[in-house]
């Protein structure tokens, strides 16, 4: 099986300026589990200096984070038509 980097090397994304992905960092504080950062398979989440970090540009759409967050501290929905990640052949 290839390193998920490889994988990773074949998904384009067109980045829309309105995130499709917010947290609530406040909540975030109270979390000591930090699911998403585990769960995403693209990486995007970070705990930095006890404040959560994360990047929706390169986000594979999955909704992990979401369903895996049990604070509910992530707002999740499918980016603007146009927008996002796409796939392309190898």
């Amino acid at each position: 099986m290839e390193p998920i980097e490889e994988r990773l090397a074949l998904v384009r994304f067109k980045v829309d300026r309105k995130p499709h992905i917010r947290i609530n960092r406040e909540t975030c504080k109270e979390c000591d589990t930090t699911p998403c950062v585990y769960v995403c398979p693209a990486g995007l989440f970070e705990l930095l200096g006890g404040e959560m970090h994360f990047s929706y540009e390169h986000c594979l759409e999955c909704g992990t984070c979401y369903v895996a967050c049990e604070r509910k501290a992530i707002e999740w929905e499918y980016p603007r038509g146009g927008w996002g990640v796409s796939f392309r052949a190898s």
